[in-house]
């Protein structure tokens, strides 16, 4: 290939607004682009690399499945995909199983037909005809798949793509009266984000979280957990709804993705073991041969890759750098008392800068938000946006100390200039 080929004009469609910056090489939380220059990278593939890039453990988990079995049919079993469904139900310590799939989309996805399936072996009592009605909350995101779209809370998400998949209802987050209200004889399930990502990093309450699990038990609703952001570690524990102050909540199905796999691509869902009805049915034999299938879903390499990641979190107790970093970013932070944010919202290593338009200007054409991530990229950090006006700080879960105080200086240094 010619050394002076340009991949910002590659033959790709224009469905991201990319930065003019193309990457070669990563080490931990750094990475170089193809002139040679070194960033701090506290985007890590939004949320993805939760090892940083080339860690060592996953490198060997590669190299040496990528020698011994690649991929199979999901016809047949392999360790790596039966190891990685009993560390997940041992995560989440309640009986259940898992489904494995490509992405948190195809994830939630799933969690889609799960809450269909449901509908129809738990009828409307009064009626008998099958419910089908998922409420979703306002500013959520869920996925870019026409299920996934007509699932998320965000207008422009959805704008071009009609007609949607119907069946859901958005309500504000963090308001149980309003959810209360949504609720009708259609109703069969509940999904949310413990923490919204894409929608600005907002948090759930534990005293919503709590009185959600008691309306989802009242109307013999599926309580259903998007954990593919802010699950594995990146809260301060291996399950993020864990994180959040409702240590009682019993989760029907959790879907995760991202940092699960530390960049190989692979998702999952899991679904609680619990009875779906008097019959004794299983929730999680809801959805049987025939119901459901991805072809590279769960194969021994992505299997493998999940499990050095996984444990390697929890061996090198990540989820505590995870909450120790936190501090620092907020005690940082509320010291400077800067006049350009008003906000640090999030928890763990899933934080939301929140900007003061007053103060923060952009171009015309430009969110705020993108303007200062541009402006930091020129000066060598990355991070992506949450909506208009918030930036986001999702480093790798083993930065360090020093690293986050290298960050913090860009930060103060670039809203200064502004």
């Amino acid at each position: 290939m010619s050394t002076s080929f340009d991949p910002t004009t590659a033959p790709i469609l224009a469905t991201y607004a990319r930065f003019p910056l193309t990457l070669v090489k990563g080490e931990g939380s750094r990475v170089w682009d193809n002139q040679g220059n070194s960033y701090l990278d506290f985007c890590a593939g939004i949320a993805v690399c939760s090892l940083g890039h080339c860690h060592p453990s996953m490198v060997a988990a590669i190299e040496k499945q990528a020698r011994t079995l690649i991929h199979v049919s999901n016809l047949y079993f392999t360790e790596p995909a039966a190891h990685l469904a009993q560390l997940i139900t041992d995560l989440v310590e309640i009986p259940g199983k898992t489904f494995f799939a490509n992405s948190g989309a195809e994830a939630n996805d799933g969690l889609i037909k799960l809450a269909r399936r449901f509908g129809r072996h738990c009828p409307n009592p009064e009626t008998a005809e099958a419910r089908h009605e998922i409420i979703t909350f306002n500013k959520s995101f869920h996925g870019r798949t026409l299920g996934g779209i007509a699932a998320t809370g965000q207008q422009k998400i959805k704008d071009g793509f009609d007609p949607l998949l119907p069946g859901f209802r958005h309500v504000p987050f963090n308001q149980l009266n309003a959810l209360s209200e949504a609720i009708t004889p259609e109703t069969c399930a509940i999904l949310l984000e413990p923490i919204q990502g894409e929608g600005g990093v907002n948090t759930a309450t534990p005293e919503f979280l709590e009185g959600l699990a008691k309306l989802c038990k009242e109307h013999n609703l599926l309580l259903m957990l998007d954990e593919v952001q802010c699950g594995f570690g990146r809260l301060g524990e291996m399950m993020g709804w864990r994180a959040l102050g409702a240590p009682d909540l019993q989760p029907d199905a959790i879907s995760w993705a991202k940092g699960m796999g530390g960049g190989i691509p692979i998702g999952a869902f899991w679904v609680n073991d619990r009875p779906a009805s008097d019959d004794g049915t299983a929730l999680s034999s809801l959805l049987g041969p025939g119901s459901h299938g991805s072809t590279y879903g769960g194969n021994p390499l992505a299997a493998e890759t999940s499990l050095a990641v996984l444990n390697e979190i929890a061996d090198a107790e990540l989820p505590a750098n995870a909450m120790a970093r936190e501090a620092q970013i907020r005690e940082t932070i509320a010291s400077w008392k800067h006049s350009a944010i008003t906000a640090v919202r999030g928890k763990g290593l899933m934080l939301g800068i929140a900007l003061n338009p007053e103060v923060v200007k952009a171009p015309e054409g430009k969110t705020i938000a993108a303007h200062l991530c541009g402006e930091l990229l020129t000066n060598k950090l990355l991070v992506p946006p949450a909506g208009p006006d918030t930036i986001r700080f999702l480093p790798a879960l083993n930065v360090t100390e020093a690293e986050v105080a290298e960050a913090l200086s860009i930060l103060k240094d670039t809203l200064d200039s502004l």
